[in-house]
């Protein structure tokens, strides 16, 4: 059996509940998201002088999304190009937050950071059983891709 396979297989015995499933595939994206947005936070002067001060995707979490994606490669390329998507997607987001200068982008990446955790905690009180990355850290990576499957799978697509 695969990696990917093994990995989804074992992340899914911890999800079973219907109500802690839906509460991840509210959750799980905004914990992505809001992660991406904090690390965009982060000053990226270095990064900046590489692709020139305008760019709005030169920072951080560019940077941390193509580590992401290698580890997802590893494991499945047809995964990985789908998180490579929705990696780009959150940048996006990210840089519309930006420009729309309502708030502080951490600010608003902490506030869903925060609330979709209480999600995802009381999802994890509801299944009775405790969140997975808390035996293996590399979880936090299988949540997305686990979401990720399940689309692959309604479509059709291989993974």
């Amino acid at each position: 059996m695969r990696k990917i396979d093994l990995l989804l297989a074992e992340y899914g015995e911890s999800h079973q509940n219907e109500t802690n499933k839906a509460i991840h595939w509210i959750c799980v994206p905004l914990i992505f998201f809001s992660i991406v947005g904090l690390i965009a936070s982060i000053p990226s002067g270095f990064v900046s002088s590489l692709v020139g001060e305008n760019s709005l995707y030169a920072n951080w979490a560019a940077v941390m999304l193509v580590a992401a994606l290698i580890y997802y490669i590893t494991l499945s390329i047809p995964l990985s190009i789908g998180m490579l998507v929705f990696g780009l997607l959150c940048l996006y987001f990210v840089n519309q937050i930006v420009l729309a200068n309502v708030a502080p982008l951490w600010v608003v990446s902490v506030a869903i950071f925060v609330l979709a955790w209480i999600g995802q905690f009381y999802g994890h009180k509801v299944e009775g059983k405790k969140p997975s990355f808390l035996k293996d850290i590399q979880f936090l990576m299988i949540g997305p891709a686990w979401l990720m499957h399940f689309i692959f799978k309604k479509i059709g697509i291989p993974y």
